[in-house]
């Protein structure tokens, strides 16, 4: 039987060459970088952070995927972002996702348009040293009300910015912030003073060493260990207007918008998780042996298998169908990146767990990788919208009269 591995993408019919190009180098930066460090990063103390491993993936030119080609990017789109996290969460979600929120950091300064934000902010990761960003949204109170425009009158809580001259004053908290800790800056979301709820809900592109900001403690995970997520309190942080991204109320529609690209990705991740979990089981099925024939010879193993693979190339190929309308609609398209990260968050927590019953108690040990797949595949259902919010935005699609 052929050591290749089923799952792999194999047939390059969706992806243009010079993606198809990028998606051998991660592949080969994954297996020489990533892999033999997964176990290591994922028992370490929650605080732990692997910069050498980020270095290396800077190296490999995983900072500046969607930056321009002006600014020092190589600007392949959020195709190149999916197919790169796909890639690289097929060995480890938690560093594919100190990529990935590095990106979404950068998505509010690309959508600005704004030749002052990008010349000032994008270039800064071509430079020698590895650039962190991160995208400071959630609040411990006003959850999904930031993400729904509905309900932005009554998020609570929500951290504040008031206009003092030629700069924005910030006060408030945000929680959960992947990179918060290690970022070099900030797409921070704030409520203008006088808005109800976050109905003047704005972006700025915040330093992260401005007076004022504490980074909080890390969170001590259950998946997703190799990157930190922590807080950020602002306590009367003077931010340059010329921060700020897309004036005063717009920053529920470049949150959207960064979400409707954003989702295409984690599908793409979760992608990843479902592939890496049956990578595994399926070598485990060749070799081990039960009736006097491998484990894969039997019929009830193959049809688990053979669902799994198929779920697992489904899920690809939604994934590259949203991530090319991301890129080639503007809009960015709703329906499609909502579609394909509600199946895919679903089908990797699956997989996870069909691959964990073939292999038994050895799948439930810790050194065979497969545990850690199964905490990790539960982690994508939480952030860029939990599969009731996915549920609400593609219903809303499918009764909007222009989406179809």
């Amino acid at each position: 039987m052929s050591n290749t591995t089923t799952t792999e993408p194999v047939d390059f019919l969706t992806e243009p060459l010079e993606i198809q190009e990028f998606r051998l180098r991660v592949r080969e930066f994954v297996d020489k970088e990533v892999r033999p460090r997964v176990a290591e990063n994922d028992r370490a103390a929650a605080d732990d952070f692997d910069w050498e491993l980020v270095r290396k993936g800077h190296e490999a030119d995983l900072m500046r995927l969607v930056v321009p080609k002006e600014y020092g990017g190589l600007g392949l789109g959020v195709l190149g972002v999916a197919v790169a996290l796909e890639e690289i969460a097929a060995a480890c979600a938690g560093t594919a996702l100190i990529f990935g929120a590095t990106l979404l950091g950068q998505a509010p300064i690309l959508l600005s348009s704004d030749p002052s934000l990008m010349s000032r902010f994008l270039p800064l990761f071509s430079g020698d040293e590895p650039v962190l960003a991160c995208n400071a949204i959630t609040e411990d109170q006003a959850g999904c009300d930031l993400l729904i425009p509905e309900n932005a009158e009554h998020a609570r809580d929500v951290m504040q910015a008031r206009r003092d001259g030629d700069v924005y004053v910030l006060n408030g908290r945000k929680r959960f912030i992947t990179n918060a800790k290690v970022a070099e800056f900030a797409s921070v979301y704030a409520n203008i003073e006088g808005h109800p709820g976050a109905t003047g809900m704005t972006a700025f592109i915040v330093p992260l060493d401005t007076p004022g900001i504490v980074r909080g403690p890390v969170a001590d995970k259950m998946g997703y260990r190799t990157c930190l997520g922590s807080e950020l309190v602002f306590e009367d942080v003077r931010v340059p207007a010329e921060n700020m991204v897309g004036g005063e109320g717009n920053g529920v529609h470049i949150n959207i918008q960064q979400m409707n690209m954003a989702r295409a990705t984690v599908a793409a991740l979760s992608t990843g998780v479902a592939r890496g979990a049956f990578d595994i089981a399926k070598k485990w099925c060749e070799e081990r042996v039960q009736g006097g024939v491998p484990l894969y010879k039997h019929q009830f193993t193959a049809r688990k298998l053979a669902e799994m693979a198929t779920k697992i190339e489904a899920s690809r190929l939604m994934y590259l169908s949203a991530a090319q309308a991301a890129d080639s609609e503007i809009p960015a398209p709703v329906f499609q990146p909502a579609a394909a990260k509600l199946f895919a968050d679903q089908v990797s927590i699956e997989v996870a767990q069909e691959a964990m019953s073939l292999m038994g108690a050895r799948g439930y040990l810790r050194e065979n990788g497969m545990e850690k797949l199964l905490r990790d595949s539960l982690g994508a259902r939480i952030y860029e919208g939990t599969p009731e919010v996915l549920a609400l935005a593609i219903t809303e699609s499918l009764y909007a009269e222009d989406d179809f």
